[in-house]
């Protein structure tokens, strides 16, 4: 590999030599976040007028559960990937590294308690 001249090395990692693994990855959220709200919308929509006592029943049935999780997990990983994007572009040393950490836990904080009211719900 000592051979490779240094633009060989640094072709697709960019400036930052981390490669493109933030875009790809918001890019793949993105296109499952473009089949799962659809789906999403209809599931929560059909649950909406209902009473309290038959939504937690709707939502104990596998289909609509299973699409609130995944769109939940996708829609928080889509958020971190774009937050970490923004601020790795607009933020420079310990602020930067405080912010993604911060926006990291947040995103991970708001899947937690969303699954965990799914779970709660379920069982």
């Amino acid at each position: 590999m000592h051979y490779l001249t240094d633009r060989k090395r640094a072709v697709g990692k960019g400036a930052a030599h981390s490669g493109t693994e933030h875009f790809w990855g918001q890019a793949i959220s993105a296109v499952g976040l473009l089949l799962l709200m659809p789906l999403f919308a209809l599931t929560f929509g059909h649950a909406l007028g209902m009473p309290y006592e038959e939504a937690i029943a709707y939502y104990q049935h596998p289909f609509p559960a299973i699409i609130a999780a995944m769109t939940l997990v996708t829609a928080m990983v889509h958020f971190r990937h774009g937050v970490q994007v923004v601020i790795e572009d607009y933020s420079r040393g310990v602020t930067k590294k405080a912010l993604v950490v911060c926006c990291t836990a947040l995103s991970y904080t708001v899947l937690a308690i969303g699954l965990y009211g799914l779970a709660r719900i379920a069982f």
